[in-house]
C-alpha cells in the first residue's frame, strides 16, 4: 500500500496566496522525486477544542488558519529516497523568500496506509 506524509500548520490569513504558490512549487519538487500527489487543504470548518483540536495543536493565532496537507508516495522506500532527494533539490536549497508560516509549530509524520477505500 501507499505511504503518506501528513502535516498540520497554522498560516496567517494574509499569506494565503504566498502559501498556495509555495505549495505548488513544493508539489512539483516532491513529484519530481517520486511522490504520487500532494494535497493542501485550507481550513474552513476547524473548531477550537476543549481538550484537543487542530487549532490547539499548532497554537493557531486569531489571524491564522489551519492547513491540513499530505503527500502520497508509492511506498516508504520511495518516500525515504524521494524526501532526501527533495530536500537536496536546488528548488528547495535556493528558496530565498521566508516561509509564509511558522515552521516551529508544524506537526508532521509519516504513516503506513492501512485502509484506502
Amino acid at each position: 500500500m501507499n505511504y503518506v506524509d501528513g502535516d498540520v500548520i497554522a498560516v496567517p490569513r494574509e499569506n494565503k496566496e504566498k502559501y498556495i504558490e509555495l505549495a505548488r512549487n513544493v508539489a512539483a519538487v516532491f513529484k519530481k522525486h517520486g511522490a504520487l500527489n500532494l494535497v493542501e487543504c485550507w481550513g474552513d470548518d476547524v473548531p477550537e477544542g476543549k481538550v484537543t483540536s487542530f487549532p490547539m495543536a499548532v497554537q493557531c493565532k486569531e489571524n491564522e488558519v489551519v492547513v491540513f496537507a499530505w503527500i502520497t508516495w508509492p511506498s516508504k522506500a520511495v518516500r525515504d529516497t524521494g524526501m532526501a532527494d527533495a530536500m537536496a533539490d536546488p528548488l528547495f536549497a535556493n528558496q530565498e523568500d521566508p516561509m509564509p508560516f511558522d515552521g516551529k509549530r508544524m506537526i508532521f509524520g509519516g504513516f503506513q496506509m492501512i485502509v484506502n477505500e
